[in-house]
């Protein structure tokens, strides 16, 4: 087992934790050989101020069956390897078993610069006929990416396609200089929760706006007054139905010239079924759209599953 670091355990259950990662994803087999090693479990009690008794999960917490899991995994782990009880741990377990479960939770991601952003979600993956209240994998991937290429976003006016709960878009307003940047959707459930992240996690929205863009009733004068030089997307690859109005809705904005030059189009997907992913690319052929595959290696920032098959391309006329 490679060696870790009190302090990168600390981190790492941290980093987990915020994220609502899994609990089999968390290093539990160091912070067990931390404990035998110091034959003290002081190092419980840093990992829970770092977690459940941290000033970001009181603000904005995880949902209460998770924290319930994670308080009570800590404690079969204390109780295992070590002979001192912690109150403060049972003290915290105390606290959320009492409380009543909300149907919102906050998933917290933490950029490489250290600063915090807190997406509220809805706890359950489809909620209210949608399944936009959630973070997907291909928008975590999305955001790593810009925070590797911020200079293609420099000075740009960016539309974001069905930008749900907005993690992508929130990443790139914080690390890129942009002109303008449009998140947008169609659910109006998701479009106010999309709306209340923007005002949690950007302290500036200059330039800033949500818009409702309906795919299939999009009109010109829309999209020609959103005059977008670059437009992104993540996992909106995904069911067989809307293909054919995502396809000639890119072609649209392909043709929509902002100062003479067409715009840059990047989409993410999760490939989840293969067919899906192959019928999107022929509908792009037959509209007369040619893609590349973006196959820069991208630094991982946030925890997620990166054993999906994400891939990233490049649309263009």
């Amino acid at each position: 087992m490679e060696h870790k670091t009190r302090k990168d355990i600390i981190h790492r259950f941290q980093v987990n934790f915020l994220a609502m990662s899994l609990l089999n994803t968390f290093p539990w087999d160091h912070l067990d050989e931390e404990i035998r090693n110091s034959n003290t479990s002081d190092i419980i009690e840093d990992i829970l101020h770092k977690t459940c008794l941290h000033p970001i999960c009181v603000k904005n917490p995880p949902s209460l069956k998770y924290r319930r899991r994670f308080l009570t995994e800590l404690i079969k782990r204390q109780e295992k390897l070590s002979a001192e009880p912690l109150d403060i741990l049972y003290e915290a377990l105390g606290e959320v078993m009492c409380a009543q479960e909300e149907d919102l939770c906050f998933k917290t991601y933490l950029l490489p610069t250290g600063d915090a952003v807190s997406l509220a979600e809805n706890v359950a993956l489809i909620s209210q006929g949608t399944t936009g209240l959630v973070t997907w994998e291909a928008a975590l991937y999305l955001a790593e990416w810009t925070l590797e290429n911020a200079h293609i976003f420099k000075n740009k006016t960016v539309l974001e396609l069905g930008s749900g709960i907005g993690l992508t878009g929130i990443v790139l307003c914080r690390s890129c200089s942009l002109t303008k940047y449009i998140f947008s959707d169609c659910h109006q459930t998701v479009l106010q929760r999309l709306k209340d992240n923007i005002t949690n996690c950007l302290a500036n929205c200059d330039g800033v706006s949500v818009e409702e863009l309906d795919w299939e009733n999009v009109s010109d004068e829309q999209l020609q007054r959103i005059q977008a030089n670059t437009i992104i997307a993540a996992d909106v690859v995904y069911d067989p139905d809307i293909i054919a109005c995502l396809v000639r809705l890119l072609s649209r904005l392909l043709n929509c010239k902002v100062e003479e030059n067409h715009p840059d189009v990047y989409v993410a997907s999760t490939v989840r079924n293969p067919q899906t992913y192959e019928c999107f690319k022929k509908e792009l052929e037959r509209a007369g759209l040619r893609h590349v595959i973006m196959k820069d290696s991208v630094t991982q920032v946030f925890p997620y599953n990166r054993a999906s098959t994400i891939e990233m391309i490049k649309i263009y006329v």
